[in-house]
């Protein structure tokens, strides 16, 4: 594996999910509900995990720590999206997405701390650009909390913290365990949650069955999916304080510049500076010399 090959694998990342970001909100605004869209991504995690586990030769781990790591990996992931419903329902979410985009924090900090990982002033003042651009692209300024009251606040932390320790166990794991293991692991607990999500789905309510709904759901959802396969090789070859702001901070400036282009939505004062700051990121962090991951 080539010595760039964290970076390649983060950059195809932030590909694969800047542009499923451009499109993924298209299902649940022609009627489809974002629990039945979980469903679909979870079923579209399916094929890629199949599809890996068979390049290396359908070899998966399946002693105790490697199950345990990958179980925390799948539950961490798909649990906070599923608590993420909830807490939409519950909060402002031009609030909640904000602190939910700091994830990394949890990651650089961890990797910081466990992992030992170091970078050079570069990557530094990259990781910096991001962390900052992070919550810009989806706060709005001059709105109160409407009378929401506090629960929401409370799912975000979880989440940011679920998400943050996600990124930081991929890392992890992949020195004890294959890439493959892991994505085969993520996927089989993303399709166990399937019933919690049918669960919380009201299907008193007129759902869209039709083109618009499931099936272009399963469009954007399979570059979810990929793009969640790519980065577990990411960080098997790159360094987690350099892949996890990288690629959330890269994927919502390819989702702004496309949403920008394709669909003529144009971005507030914050966005831009919050664009600015992501390209300045994704610039500085894609330059860093790798050394050791």
């Amino acid at each position: 594996m080539t010595r760039h090959a964290g970076l390649v694998y983060a950059l195809v990342t932030t590909v694969f999910w800047g542009v499923w970001g451009a499109f993924a909100g298209a299902p649940s605004q022609h009627g489809f509900p974002e629990t039945l869209i979980y469903v679909v991504w979870a079923i579209t995690m399916v094929p890629p995990a199949l599809y890996a586990l068979a390049r290396s030769g359908w070899r998966l781990p399946t002693d105790a720590k490697s199950v345990f790591l990958g179980a925390l990996i799948g539950l961490t992931g798909a649990g906070g999206q599923m608590l993420l419903f909830h807490a939409v329902h519950t909060g402002p979410t031009y609030l909640i997405f904000p602190l939910i985009a700091l994830s990394p924090v949890v990651t650089i900090v961890l990797s910081l701390l466990w992992l030992k990982e170091r970078t050079t002033w570069l990557g530094t003042v990259g990781i910096v650009l991001a962390v900052l651009a992070l919550p810009l692209f989806d706060y709005v300024p001059g709105r109160g909390l409407g009378g929401h009251g506090v629960a929401w606040f409370f799912y975000s932390i979880v989440i940011l913290a679920a998400w943050g320790v996600q990124a930081f166990f991929i890392k992890l794991a992949n020195r004890s365990m294959s890439a493959e293991g892991i994505f085969f692991y993520m996927a089989l607990m993303g399709v166990a949650l399937i019933p919690v999500a049918l669960a919380m789905t009201d299907f008193a309510r007129p759902i869209n069955y039709g083109w618009s709904g499931p099936y272009l759901a399963a469009a954007t959802q399979i570059l979810n999916s990929l793009g969640a396969l790519t980065l577990v090789y990411a960080f098997r070859y790159g360094k987690a304080l350099v892949v996890s702001p990288l690629t959330n901070a890269g994927a919502p400036l390819i989702t702004a510049i496309l949403s920008l282009a394709l669909l003529g939505i144009v971005p507030n004062t914050l966005k831009v500076v919050g664009i600015a700051l992501a390209f300045g990121a994704a610039a500085l962090l894609a330059i860093e010399p790798e050394g050791n991951a």
